[in-house]
């Protein structure tokens, strides 16, 4: 069907017409959608409502593949995560079960040296578990005050120890009340060995945060990193106690730096190895 050539000459116009205006078209629609919204929020509010429920459909379904590829993305991430984990752990449980066997058969070889040494074993000890309450520490002295004394079965020379690790010993006790005196204090004296060439030496406090190794022997050469343990020696502590590690060697000074310091403590144990220790207990005081 053939249109008429006035037809299509109005048509172009009005196309001509809505092109050239339609900017201005836009710029006042926008301005009189500003009026109505400051003239009736309340409508405006409603017309916004009304949009989003019309559209939160739309959004809905085309957010859809967007989520199942992300869930996708990341099922695979952890699926990579819990192999590479399973790896980690299968690794780890082969290397727990050497050392498993390994520790099977020291404990078997230590059972039969003692059946023929005839090997008289360390008596049980006993603890009492107490809480830091005062650090006394000064420029003269390294000690802490603990809610625990004779009424609880503290005593004078007895370890004290944090987790594993020596902390010191005790040194005053009152009835709800005792005092330890740490391994960095100036008065403390501790016997101790190296860990692996077994060098003897004392570890001795001068109140600053590495305390000294003194009377070590000349040819024992002492490494930064060597563990240092108490040797068991004049029946301070037991055999084998970890205490520290050597932080430096320069010009024949020796600085051992401890596994616990005081300012990480608020725990501590207070453990009876049944040893008359280097300070005289409550009792010898009682008989002088």
């Amino acid at each position: 069907m053939k249109q008429h050539p006035g037809t299509v000459g109005r048509l172009a116009t009005l196309r001509l017409l809505a092109q050239r205006f339609a900017f201005l078209t836009l710029v006042l629609a926008s301005f009189a959608l500003m009026l109505l919204g400051k003239a009736d929020t309340v409508v405006v509010e409603r017309l916004r409502v009304l949009v989003d429920d019309a559209v939160t459909p739309v959004l809905q379904v085309l957010s859809r593949p967007a989520s199942a590829v992300a869930s996708v993305v990341n099922a695979v991430h952890d699926l990579a995560a819990l192999r590479a984990e399973n790896v980690r752990l299968a690794e780890e449980n082969a290397r727990l079960m050497h050392w498993q066997t390994v520790a099977r058969e020291l404990d078997n070889e230590n059972k039969s040296l003692r059946a023929q040494l005839n090997y008289a074993p360390d008596p049980d000890s006993a603890f009492i578990t107490a809480r830091v309450i005062g650090d006394t520490g000064s420029a003269f002295a390294r000690s802490m005050l603990i809610d625990a004394g004779s009424n609880a079965g503290v005593r004078k020379g007895q370890a004290v120890i944090a987790g594993e690790n020596l902390v010191g010993r005790v040194a005053e006790v009152g009835g709800r009340v005792g005092r330890i005196l740490l391994l960095t204090d100036p008065s403390s004296n501790i016997p101790v060995m190296i860990e692996g060439s077994r060098a003897k030496a004392i570890l001795a406090g001068d109140n600053s945060d590495r305390p000294r190794l003194n009377y070590l022997s000349p040819n024992s050469s002492p490494a930064v990193g060597n563990r240092i343990i108490t040797s068991g020696h004049g029946g301070a502590f037991p055999p084998g106690m970890p205490v520290g590690v050597i932080a430096s060697v320069q010009d024949g000074i020796v600085r051992v730096e401890p596994f616990v310091h005081r300012y990480q403590l608020e725990y501590v144990t207070v453990v009876d190895y049944g040893l008359p220790g280097v300070l005289p207990s409550d009792a010898q005081d009682d008989g002088k």
